[in-house]
Parts: C-alpha cells; structure tokens; sequence
C-alpha cells in the first residue's frame, strides 16, 4: 500500500507518519484491497481547545473512496479516531463484497 502525507500549515513529524504508516500498514494487512492512503494534516482556529488538530485520511480501494476525518487537541488522537472509522467502515464494505 502506498501512503501519501500532506500538511497543511504544520511541521512535518517523522515520528507522526511513523505512527500513522503503521495503524495504516496493519488495516492494509488486514484488508487487502486497499490500494492507496492520503494522510492530510492540518491545524484549524477553534474556540475550544479539545479540537484544532485534524487528520484526515482517504483510502483508495475499488469501488467508491472511504475517507475519515478527525479533530482533536493532537494529531495522535485524530489518527487514531480517523484509523478506527476506517476499519468501520472496511469492514462493512468486506462484509457486503462476501455476500455477492
């Protein structure tokens, strides 16, 4: 699976893509249809300071794009709850392939 990463007003993390290209890598393992991942991060003014960091993620399989989107006082958090809609929705999309 090829993972890109954007940012979008923010330093690059090396130890963040880390982190991120392995949760990817393990739901590419587990769901090989996966084609491709776009890893966008990007900071965004709040009035609240729980939200502001945003990760989306739009995974490229066939079919329609699944995509995911988080925001969170850190990007850790907003992979992570971006990660886990993703493999929601995988696996609905596995499930519906196996009854056809």
């Amino acid at each position: 699976m090829q993972i890109i990463f954007e940012y979008h007003d923010v330093a690059t993390s090396d130890a963040l893509e880390q982190m991120t290209t392995d949760k990817l890598e393990k739901l590419g393992t587990k769901y090989d249809m996966v084609i491709r991942a776009d890893v966008f991060f990007k900071t965004e003014n709040t009035t609240s300071d729980e939200t502001g960091k945003i990760c989306n993620i739009r995974l490229s399989l066939p079919g329609p794009r699944l995509f995911a989107e988080a925001s969170h006082d850190n990007f850790t958090d907003s992979v992570l709850e971006s990660v886990s809609d993703l493999e929601r929705q995988l696996r609905k999309r596995k499930e519906k392939m196996k009854t056809y």
